[in-house]
C-alpha cells in the first residue's frame, strides 16, 4: 500500500508535528508513505516539497497574494481565513507518486486550491486539524455556527454582508466537493460533532483517531536534570504555556492566562512563567510573575526537556480541535489544566490528569493551576496518570494502527 500525505508545513504547529509522526509511524508499520508540504524547514528524509530554485520566495510570495481578498474585510484575519484561490500544481504531483490513497492534513496558507480536490483521482482520507473544510474559509469559527447553513456575514470577517468571501468560498466548496466522498477523520469527538452538524460534511463518513505521539521521545526527565540543561532555576514552580502565534492569536487564549497568573501573584511569590514557540513578538509580555521566553523550539527532545521541566502545562485556548502541546507535555509527565470545552475534553482527565477549569473562567483556571503545583503528592499522582493516558490511546503505534486498518478498509472497498 502506498500512501500520499500533504500538509502545508513540515514543521510549524500542531497539524505539522502530527503528520511528521505519523508518517513515520506508518513506515514502521510497513506501510510506504511520503509526506508532501508546500514549505519546507526540516531535513525529515520522506518529507518533500518540490520547488524551483527561487521556490520557497515564490511561494511565500503565493501566501501573501492570497490574503489580499481577506485584507479588504474589517476583521482582517489573514492567520485565520483561507479563500484557497491561487491555482496550484498538486495534482499532477500527486499523479507522478501514484499513491493509493492521499491523505490529507492542514490545507492552508495558498497551498491546494478548493477545486484542485477533485482533480487527484485517488481515495483521500481527510484529517481536519481545525475547522476550515467545512466552513466558508475560517479556521477557527469561535462561536459562530453560521457552517451549519451556508455562511455568509462572516463575523471573523468582520462581515454584515450575506454574500461575502465566506458565503462565496463556501459556494466553490459545495460545487467542487459535491463528490469528493472523503473519509474524514478527527482527532476529537467535539470536532467530529461539529463536522456532523456542517452543511458540507454533515452526510459523510467521520472516524475519530487522535493524534500519535512517540512517546519514546516524549518521556518524563528528571526535573533536575532538565532545568539545569535550560538553565532555570530549581526552586521555583514552572507554570509552562506554549503555541504557535501565541501572544497575537486570541484563540490561544494568553490573555485569559495572564489574568489567571495575575490572581495567583496575590498569593504566591514562588512562581516563574516559562513560554515556548509563541514568536510572533519580541518584547518580553508582564505576565505579573517573572518569564522566561525561549522562542520557538523545534527539536523534539529540546522540547521534552521544556515540558519536564515545567510543574504544570496551561492550554488556555478558547477553541482546540485536539491540542497536541498538551498531549506533548502529558507524555513528560506534566499535568495540564485547561478550559473544559472542545477538544481538550478528550484529552485532560479532570482530577485525574490535570484539571479543566469552567470555560472561561478566569479565577477557576488560576485555581486550577493552584491545585496541580501545590501539593507535591497530587502532583506525582497527577504525573503518573496523564503519562500513562498518553501510553494507552495516544502513543504513535496505536494511532499508526488506527489508520492502517482505516486504510485497508478503504482499500478493501475499491
Amino acid at each position: 500500500m502506498k500512501v500520499l500525505m500533504l500538509n502545508t508545513f513540515d514543521e510549524v504547529g500542531g497539524a505539522a508535528r502530527a503528520a511528521v509522526r505519523l508518517q513515520e509511524g506508518l513506515r514502521e508499520a510497513g506501510v510506504d508513505s511520503s509526506l508532501l508540504v508546500y514549505l519546507k524547514s526540516g531535513n525529515a528524509g520522506n518529507v518533500i516539497c518540490k520547488t524551483g530554485p527561487h521556490g520557497k520566495t515564490v511561494r511565500q510570495l503565493k501566501t501573501l497574494l492570497g490574503t489580499l481578498p481577506v485584507r479588504i474585510y474589517p476583521g482582517r484575519p489573514v492567520n485565520n481565513f483561507s479563500p484557497a484561490l491561487l491555482p496550484d500544481h498538486i495534482a499532477s504531483e500527486v499523479a507522478q507518486f501514484a499513491p493509493d490513497i492521499v491523505h490529507l492534513h492542514w490545507l492552508g496558507a495558498g497551498f491546494v486550491q478548493v477545486e484542485t480536490l477533485r482533480r487527484l483521482g485517488k481515495p483521500i482520507v481527510w484529517t481536519f486539524h481545525d475547522s476550515w473544510a467545512f466552513t466558508g474559509g475560517c479556521h477557527v469559527p469561535f462561536d459562530c455556527k453560521r457552517y451549519q447553513q451556508r455562511c455568509g456575514s462572516c463575523p471573523v470577517l468582520g462581515s454584515k454582508r450575506e454574500r461575502d468571501l465566506s458565503r462565496w468560498t463556501w459556494n466553490r466548496k459545495k460545487r467542487a466537493w459535491e463528490t469528493l466522498n472523503p473519509t474524514v477523520v478527527t482527532p476529537s469527538r467535539w470536532l467530529a460533532d461539529c463536522v456532523q452538524s456542517s452543511s458540507l460534511f454533515g452526510d459523510g463518513r467521520v472516524e475519530v483517531i487522535p493524534n500519535g505521539l512517540d512517546t519514546e521521545v516524549f518521556r518524563p526527565m528528571h526535573k533536575e536534570q532538565a532545568r539545569s540543561f535550560l538553565g532555570l532555576p530549581q526552586d521555583k514552580k514552572i507554570i509552562l504555556f506554549g503555541a504557535v502565534r501565541g501572544f497575537s492569536d486570541p484563540n490561544k487564549g494568553f490573555h485569559l492566562l495572564v489574568q489567571a497568573l495575575q490572581c495567583l501573584n496575590r498569593s504566591s511569590s514562588d512562581l516563574l512563567a516559562l513560554i515556548f514557540n509563541a514568536f510572533d513578538r519580541a518584547d518580553r509580555p508582564d505576565m505579573g510573575i517573572p518569564a522566561v521566553v525561549l522562542g520557538q523550539i523545534v527539536d523534539d527532545r529540546k522540547l521534552a526537556a521544556v515540558y519536564s521541566a515545567a510543574d504544570v502545562f496551561v492550554a488556555p485556548s478558547i477553541q482546540e480541535t485536539f491540542c497536541q502541546t498538551a498531549v506533548e507535555a502529558m507524555a513528560c509527565g506534566t499535568p495540564v489544566v485547561a478550559f473544559g470545552s472542545t477538544g481538550l475534553l478528550d484529552v485532560v482527565e479532570h482530577h485525574v490528569s490535570g484539571y479543566l477549569a469552567q470555560p472561561y473562567e478566569i479565577e477557576d483556571l488560576a485555581r486550577g493551576i493552584a491545585w496541580v503545583i501545590e501539593d507535591d503528592d497530587r502532583h506525582r499522582e497527577l504525573s503518573r496518570r496523564a503519562r500513562l493516558k498518553v501510553q494507552t490511546d495516544y502513543s504513535l503505534a496505536v494511532v499508526s494502527q488506527l489508520y492502517l486498518e482505516l486504510y485497508k478498509s478503504i482499500m478493501s472497498r475499491q
